[in-house]
C-alpha cells in the first residue's frame, strides 16, 4: 500500500465514516481558541490534545476551549511538520496501543490555528495578547527551562537567552511569553495562566523561576507584575508517545488507511495530574479524567520513584546483557524480577502515597507499560544522558537507603553498571555510541579508570557522599567485580539474592 492509494484525512472527514479511524463527533466549526501550546511535537498531541478531544465530545458547552499550536523551533522539521498541519487543516491521527499490541485509531481535531514563529516572528505574540486565550501550556523539555542545575537560578547569561533580550522579536519560549505578558498589561487584559506539561518535578515552580527571570532582566517591575498575578499550576504527566520515523509512519497509516503526514503513536496508558489553580477559567477536564488535585508532588514522587527510576536502572543492565528494546528486556525473566526487586524493597518502602493510590496497581501498570511489544522504545535512548538522569531518579533514594542502614546492591549496581557503560560495548560483543554531552572529558576519564571508585569522584555522584559509606563501597566494589569478571547477567542475579 503507497501513500497515494490511502485516504487524505479530509476525504475521511468529507465521507463522515471511516471502518478503521473514529471520527470526532463534535461540531469543529464551532470552536474558538481558548489555550495556546508550545512546543506541538507527539507528546502534546498524544497527550492533552486527547484529552481535549474527549472533553468535547462528552461536553458541548466547552468549545471555547481549542487550541493554538505555536512551534518556536527554527528547523527543518520544525518547518515540515508546521506545513504538514497547515495542509491537513491541523488534523492528525492518534493510534493508541494497549500492552497485548491491539489498538485503536482516531482523528484529532481540537487544534484548530498553527503558528510557526520563525516564518512570522511578529505573529505569535500578537495572537497571545488576545484576551481570549487564558492558558499558555509548554512542552519545551526537561532541559528548555534554562535553569542552572548547580545554583537553581534562571541562566540569564545563556547565549540563546542573551539574544532574545537584544533581538526585535523573541524567539526562546520565556522571550515570547513575557513580551505577550508586558503587551496585555499595557493594554489592561488580564494574564494567562502559563501551565507546564514537562516531565519534570515541580514544573510550574520551575516554569515561574524561568519567566520572572527573563522578566526581571527586561523590567523589574513587570517582573514584580507577573510574579504576582501570573498562576503557573504544578502537574504531572505520564504517557509514552515514541518519535515516528519513516517506517513507524508507513507502518501507523497502513493500519489507519489514512495518508497522515503526522501520525501520533501512543500507549493506551495515560494520567495527568494538575493543581487547581487557573484564575481566568479553565476547561472541565475532570470530566474525562484529569486529577484536578493540590498533591501533585505526591504523584511525581510516585512516577520519579517508580516508572522513571526503574526506567533508568534497568537500562543499562539491559543494554549491556544484550538487548536493545525496552519491551525485549522487559520480558526476560532476570530483568523482569530485578525491575520488580528494585521497586518492592527499594523504592516502595520509601514512598508515602495518597489514601486513594495503591502503589500495588501502579507497580502492575510500570511492568505493562515497559513489556508493550508495539512500542519499541530502545534501551539506548534510555541510556543516553546518565549524567542527568540517575541523580535526578536515583540519589534520593540512594541516600535514603544509605541512612537507614538498608540494602544497596540494586543502587550499587546502577552505578557500576554506568560505569561499564563507558566501554561501549555490550557483553555480546554489540558496539554502541556512548552519549554524555553533559559530562566533561575529565569525569569521562573517571568512569573509563582501572579504579572502580574513581566513578564514585565523578561529578554525578561526588555530591552523594558514597565514598564515606564503607558498607556502599563494599557493594560497589562487588559489584563492579562481577560485571568484569562474570559478566552483567550475573552481577543482576547477585544483586537480588
Amino acid at each position: 500500500m503507497t501513500d497515494k492509494t490511502l485516504s487524505t484525512i479530509a476525504d475521511v472527514l468529507a465521507r463522515g465514516s471511516n471502518e478503521r479511524v473514529r471520527l470526532p463527533t463534535f461540531a469543529r466549526a464551532s470552536l474558538r481558541i481558548g489555550m495556546a501550546h508550545i512546543g506541538v511535537g507527539n507528546f502534546h498531541r498524544g497527550h492533552q490534545v486527547v484529552y481535549l478531544d474527549d472533553l468535547l465530545e462528552a461536553r458541548p458547552d466547552q468549545v471555547g476551549w481549542g487550541y493554538l499550536g505555536i512551534s518556536l523551533l527554527d528547523s527543518a522539521s520544525s518547518y515540515d511538520r508546521a506545513r504538514a498541519m497547515v495542509a491537513q487543516d491541523n488534523h492528525f491521527t492518534v493510534t493508541e496501543y494497549d500492552p497485548d499490541g491491539t489498538s485503536q485509531s482516531r482523528i484529532l481535531s481540537s487544534i484548530i490555528d498553527y503558528l510557526h514563529a520563525p516564518t512570522d516572528p511578529a505573529a505569535v505574540v500578537h495572537r497571545l495578547t488576545d484576551p481570549a486565550i487564558r492558558i499558555v501550556s509548554l512542552t519545551v523539555s526537561e532541559g528548555g527551562y534554562d535553569i542552572d542545575e548547580t545554583t537553581g537560578e534562571f541562566r540569564i547569561d545563556a547565549p540563546h537567552i542573551a539574544a532574545d533580550l537584544q533581538g526585535e522579536h523573541p524567539r526562546t519560549t520565556w522571550g515570547t511569553l513575557v513580551a505577550a505578558l508586558r503587551a496585555r498589561r499595557s493594554v489592561g487584559h488580564e494574564p494567562f495562566t502559563i501551565l507546564s506539561c514537562d516531565n519534570l518535578r515541580s514544573n510550574g515552580d520551575t516554569a515561574r523561576r524561568s519567566t520572572v527571570g527573563f522578566a526581571e532582566a527586561v523590567d523589574l517591575e513587570l517582573a514584580a507584575w507577573i510574579s504576582g498575578n501570573v498562576a503557573f499550576p504544578n502537574s504531572m504527566v505520564d504517557r509514552i508517545a515514541p518519535v515516528i520515523d519513516d517506517q513507524l509512519r508507513v507502518t501507523v497509516n497502513e493500519l489507519t488507511g489514512v495518508n497522515d503526514a503526522v501520525p501520533v503513536v501512543v500507549e493506551s496508558f495515560k494520567q495527568w495530574v494538575v493543581e487547581d489553580e487557573f484564575p481566568t477559567g479553565r476547561p472541565a477536564w475532570e470530566v474525562v479524567g484529569v486529577q484536578l488535585r493540590p498533591d501533585v508532588a505526591a504523584f511525581e514522587s510516585i512516577k520519579g520513584r517508580m516508572l522513571n527510576a526503574s526506567h533508568v536502572i534497568m537500562s543499562y543492565p539491559s543494554l549491556i546483557c544484550g538487548f536493545e528494546f525496552v519491551n525485549d528486556a522487559a520480558h526476560d525473566d532476570l530483568i523482569r524480577r530485578f525491575i520488580l526487586g528494585f521497586m518492592d524493597r527499594d523504592a516502595i518502602p520509601l514512598i508515602t502515597p495518597p489514601s486513594d493510590v495503591s502503589l500495588t496497581d501502579y507497580r502492575r501498570s510500570v511492568l505493562e507499560r515497559f513489556s508493550n511489544v508495539a512500542l519499541p522504545d530502545t534501551l539506548h535512548r534510555i541510556a543516553t544522558d546518565g549524567t542527568s538522569k540517575i541523580p535526578i531518579f536515583h540519589r534520593a533514594t540512594t541516600e535514603e537507603l544509605i541512612a537507614k542502614g538498608a540494602d544497596t546492591r540494586r543502587e550499587a549496581l546502577l552505578i557500576a553498571a554506568f560505569r561499564r557503560y563507558f566501554d561501549g560495548v555490550t557483553d555480546t560483543g554489540r558496539r554502541y555510541e556512548v552519549i554524555e554531552v553533559k559530562m566533561s572529558d575529565a569525569d569521562k576519564s573517571l568512569m573509563r579508570s582501572g579504579d572502580p571508585r574513581d566513578a564514585l569522584r565523578s561529578t554525578p555522584f561526588a555530591g552523594w557522599g558514597l565514598l564515606a559509606s564503607e558498607s556502599f563501597v563494599a557493594t560497589y566494589l562487588a559489584a563492579a567485580g562481577t560485571i568484569s569478571q562474570q559478566g552483567m547477567r550475573a552481577a543482576v542475579e547477585q544483586s537480588l539474592v
